[in-house]
Formats: C-alpha cells, sequence, structure tokens
C-alpha cells in the first residue's frame, strides 16, 4: 500500500465535501457584505488555498483583481519551520484593501507574515478569508476576518490541505484518526 493511500484509510471525515461547499457560500456571502464596493486585491496563498479560491471567486460577483503569494513553513511536512518565500505579486498595493484567502490558519505565522509584506507594499487594509481555522487554544498573531469551518488542533487535509504533498485534491475535509 502507497504512503497516500494509509494516510486516507488511517483517516475520517471531518466535513464531507457538502458541508465545506455550504462553509464557503456562507463565507462568500459575509465578504460580499463586507467587500461588494471596495475593488480588492485577492491574494490566494498557494498551494493550500487553489481549492479554496477555485470554489469560492465564482461566487464573488464584484470587481476584484487576483494574484498569488506562496510562502510556506511546511515544505510537505507535517510541522512548520521558518517561512520560505517563493513568490510574492507584483501588483500595485498602495492604498488597497487586500483581501488574503488561505485554507487553514492554523498558528497564524505565515498569514502575519504575508501581512506584514501587503502592508510594507502599501496595503491600506488587509483582511483573511480561511476555509479553516484550527482551534488551537493559543493565541495567534493574526486574526480571520472570514472563516468557513472551524477544525479540532488535530492534523488534517483535503480541499488545498495535504498530508505530506497528498490529498489536496479532496472534497472533503478528513483528519487524522488518533
Amino acid at each position: 500500500m502507497s504512503d497516500a493511500q494509509r494516510y486516507l484509510d488511517e483517516s475520517a471525515v471531518l466535513f464531507s465535501a457538502d458541508e465545506v461547499d455550504a462553509a464557503i457560500a456562507r463565507v462568500a456571502q459575509e465578504i460580499t457584505q463586507t467587500l461588494a464596493d471596495s475593488k480588492p486585491l485577492v491574494l490566494c496563498v498557494m498551494n493550500g488555498a487553489a481549492v479554496f479560491a477555485g470554489k469560492l471567486l465564482p461566487l464573488l460577483n464584484f470587481p476584484l483583481e487576483f494574484d498569488c503569494a506562496r510562502a510556506t513553513r511546511y515544505h510537505n511536512a507535517t510541522t512548520g519551520g521558518e517561512i520560505l518565500w517563493k513568490m510574492f505579486p507584483d501588483a500595485d498595493m498602495r492604498g488597497r484593501t487586500v483581501l488574503l484567502f488561505d485554507d487553514i490558519l492554523d498558528q497564524g505565522h505565515t498569514l502575519a507574515e504575508i501581512s506584514k509584506k501587503c502592508r510594507e507594499a502599501g496595503a491600506s487594509r488587509i483582511l483573511i478569508a480561511a476555509l479553516t481555522e484550527k482551534d488551537t487554544g493559543c493565541d495567534k498573531p493574526v486574526r480571520a476576518d472570514f472563516v468557513g469551518l472551524t477544525v479540532p488542533d488535530r492534523y488534517v487535509f483535503g480541499c488545498g490541505m495535504d498530508i505530506h504533498g497528498w490529498w489536496r485534491n479532496l472534497a472533503e475535509i478528513r483528519v487524522m484518526k488518533d
């Protein structure tokens, strides 16, 4: 059996595809109510937020500019390390509202660093939309303005979140069994 299959076999569904889609639809409504008149720059934090962005963007029926940022602490591992920058957008952020899309707000270090770089680039307002937020019980350096689902302080994957590089493509969110 491959490692990828073993991860799937040793996990359980935490949120079904229907539950994920309903959460994304709710987040889209909240974002629209908040940002419909602001023409924001939306930044997808790659690779994790690709699935979230792909499902969320078509539900935002207002003008926006879209780009990507890529910074990681995980490097296909299950614990975070130092921030590694792979890409930062060249879009003009001066005086703009920037909306960051991410798959999970875990400890918040990556989103804090991306937010900092956006402020340094001149963004006037930075908001965060996270598909999931991990209930760690600890203070985080940033908070999400829009959260789809709260997940327990356990390893989760699917819907853009990976386990050792596998299973970002799952429609549901899974949790490793104890």
